[in-house]
């Protein structure tokens, strides 16, 4: 049977064109990435009516990101097993052929395709940050909660982990975060050396020269005392060494944790890479390219592109510094007022890589307390949305809210909130922009004191790593103040304009247009909301097994009964593996795991449509009752293949006659679900709807139970 994310997976790749339209596919924390040979193929309408998908965004070079949150590995390695993509690349991106895509006039796309999506190099830019840092993410997230337990043990007074000469448990506990983030150049260069589609351990090889205890060795004036040279900055307590190679003077530095020369190295070892590619014969290019590129980049990185580097993060990073010391309330502001708009365009990384160079080169970070009042805003207009979503009793909102505010308070991960929720809904961002700035402000007005809130670790701003921060009992007023405003604003004043609540109070309407496009049908069939009580009197006249199996009759109710349309076993609707049906927004019903070839009318009444395709037929019963057939799942894909109908739309069918003659083999071997759901879509307007599962039936055997 087919999972919910076997039928997302399949529903993704039609979304975007099918497979035929895709070049590669990778993802990162929470994106499925897509190069395609067509972006206009992609039909993001669809997209986001999947209910794993949170959004999707068309941007230059036929790139195409369909956003799916902590589940995109999930959904990924479903994506990847389809028989569909065998030869589709995976994991890597081919070249770009020079077609610019453009995003749909959505306003979610809209807002996310401001800065990008518009020129080709910057998306290019931005993606090489992206990919270096990404896969990465989870290694970052561990370590920094390790640092968190270790700040609460610290405060606790039970290990000084500051101490040079703390028990040697204690020691390899801090070797676990350490190694993250000391070895961070190395992992950096290899994801970026692959993003550039050069050999990655290569770029994991040049960076890791550089940080052997031989080249670090040079540092050591007793080792070398005719050749090294140091100099002691008293003002800053650092020192800086020079030595001669070969009579030429080369600059050391300590490259662990940096971030900026892995990066910038492996953009010039792309370049000697693929230059000597075009030019040596395959036949000894497993020599000859990594030995050359070796020769040339490893010393132009020790002599040039390091230095270079570490200037340019200690330039920038001392700039913020400046700012961060001379205007504190700005700063404090500025940055959860910024991070809004930053991380929807995924603009945020270069911040992301100072605030790992300010670690490396200071000691600890200042970015990062400042940024916590922006997760925080953010997360409290989820709690918010999910507050209204209880009251209100939204279903999809509840769920949809609910993995959102999970992933960020003890994640930090603030995209499923952004592409699941704010980015939808205009009213949310202007509500928690003034939790942002009530957060930074706190801060700000806190920590003058202390010169702002600070932090030795990368940490993902989440309930979990509020003891990194110091003080922390700023910070965590801070985020408190940020999480509560934006909270109580969008509880108080809502998150929809009057038209959105009128649309989500009439879920109705989104289930008839659901209805209608998977029926073809150009009349309406209506469609419940969920199922209220049932009565223990509902099948007193329904005949055989389905009466016995309920309490006495009520004589003055009639009760209809749904038959089996094909014979085999009867599942619920949540065994289906269909997200809609299993919802039950299409009406309270059953499906069938089907045995045989011929699916039947299970009722006698009129055809209000009959889907081209074959897979789907409305037909209501002169008594009011409607009932949706829809034979296999996903199979409006097959277009009809395997399907041969005998009925036409408008005419009259009784109870038993063949609606169409299906080839289930076909559909099997094509790779869709042969279930076949029997549905009432109107349920919210009759008495009681009750289905009888886990047997295994006949055609005609009775179903469901209908009660007016």
């Amino acid at each position: 049977m087919m999972s919910n994310t076997q039928q997302s997976a399949e529903s993704i790749i039609s979304g975007v064109g099918g497979s035929a339209n895709v070049r590669s596919m990778t993802h990162c924390a929470t994106r499925l990435r897509f190069e395609l040979r067509d972006n206009s193929k992609a039909d993001q309408q669809a997209l986001e009516a999947i209910p794993e998908v949170l959004g999707a965004l068309a941007q230059s070079g036929n790139r195409y990101q369909v956003v799916i949150g902590g589940g995109v590995e999930t959904m990924y390695n479903a994506i990847v097993a389809l028989p569909s993509m065998a030869n589709v690349a995976h994991g890597e991106e081919s070249e770009d052929d020079g077609t610019s895509g453009t995003s749909d006039a959505d306003v979610k796309a809209a807002a996310r395709s401001k800065a990008r999506g518009k020129i080709a190099w910057l998306d290019s830019f931005f993606e090489y940050l992206s990919d270096s840092f990404r896969p990465i993410l989870g290694v970052l997230l561990g370590a920094s909660l390790i640092i968190a337990f270790a700040s609460v043990m610290d405060a606790l007074g039970i290990v000084d982990f500051r101490s040079p000469t703390k028990p040697a448990g204690w020691v390899l506990i801090d070797a676990m975060w350490r190694g993250v983030f000391y070895f961070l150049p190395i992992m950096i260069a290899y994801n970026a050396a692959k993003k550039l589609k050069v050999d990655p351990w290569l770029g994991a090889t040049v960076m890791a020269a550089l940080m052997t205890p031989n080249f670090m060795s040079l540092s050591d004036i007793k080792t070398f005392p005719n050749e090294t040279l140091c100099v002691v900055n008293h003002t800053l307590n650092t020192s800086s060494c020079t030595t001669k190679i070969f009579g030429l003077t080369m600059q050391l530095n300590d490259y662990g944790g940096n971030v900026f020369v892995p990066l910038m190295m492996v953009a010039v070892l792309a370049l000697v890479y693929h230059g000597f590619k075009k030019v040596i014969p395959s036949s000894v290019q497993m020599v000859f390219l990594p030995f050359l590129s070796m020769i040339i980049v490893i010393p132009l990185t020790a002599f040039l592109i390091g230095p270079l580097g570490v200037w340019l993060g200690n330039g920038i990073g001392a700039g913020l510094a400046w700012l961060n010391t001379t205007a504190p309330f700005i700063f404090a502001i500025l940055i959860p007022m910024i991070y809004p708009f930053l991380v929807p365009l995924g603009l945020h990384w270069p911040l992301n890589a100072l605030m790992l160079v300010n670690i490396q080169t200071l000691g600890y970070d200042f970015i990062q307390g400042p940024m916590g009042a922006w997760n925080f805003a953010c997360f409290g207009a989820t709690a918010g949305v999910l507050f209204i979503a209880w009251r209100n009793k939204d279903k999809v909102m509840k769920q949809t809210a609910t993995g959102a505010l999970v992933a960020g308070l003890f994640g930090g991960v603030s995209e499923p909130s952004l592409y699941g929720i704010h980015l939808r809904f205009k009213r949310i961002y202007p509500r928690m922009l003034v939790g942002c700035f009530a957060g930074g402000l706190t801060l700000a007005i806190l920590s003058l004191p202390y010169g702002g809130v600070r932090t030795g670790a990368f940490a993902f701003t989440s309930l979990l790593t509020i003891p990194v921060f110091s003080p922390m009992w700023v910070y965590a007023i801070s985020v408190a103040v940020a999480f509560v405003v934006a909270m109580v604003l969008i509880i108080i004043s809502d998150y929809r304009t009057p038209e959105q609540k009128a649309e989500a109070a009439a879920a109705l309407a989104k289930a008839e247009g659901q209805v209608s496009a998977t029926v073809s049908a150009q009349e309406p069939i209506s469609a419940p909301a969920p199922l209220g009580q049932q009565t223990s009197t509902l099948l007193a006249d329904a005949p055989g097994d389905l009466a016995s199996s309920s309490g006495s009759p009520t004589a003055a109710a009639p009760v209809s009964v749904v038959h089996a349309p094909i014979a085999g076993r009867v599942i619920t609707l949540d065994e289906t593996g269909d997200p809609v049906f299993a919802t039950k927004a299409l009406g309270e019903g059953v499906g069938i795991v089907p045995e045989g070839s011929s699916v039947v009318s299970p009722v006698s009444g009129t055809l209000l449509s009959v889907a081209k395709t074959g897979h789907a037929f409305g037909i209501k019963t002169d008594d009011g009752v409607e009932v949706l057939v829809h034979i296999g799942i996903d199979t409006v894909k097959m277009k009809g293949e395997g399907f041969t109908v005998a009925v036409t739309k408008g005419s009259r069918v009784t109870e038993g006659d063949v609606l169409a003659t299906v080839d289930f083999d076909a559909v099997r071997a094509a790779g869709y679900s042969t279930t076949t759901i029997v549905t009432v879509t109107n349920t919210l307007r009759l008495h009681a709807v009750e289905p009888i599962t886990d047997v295994t039936v006949e055609i005609g055997d009775p179903i469901i139970a209908v009660e007016h």
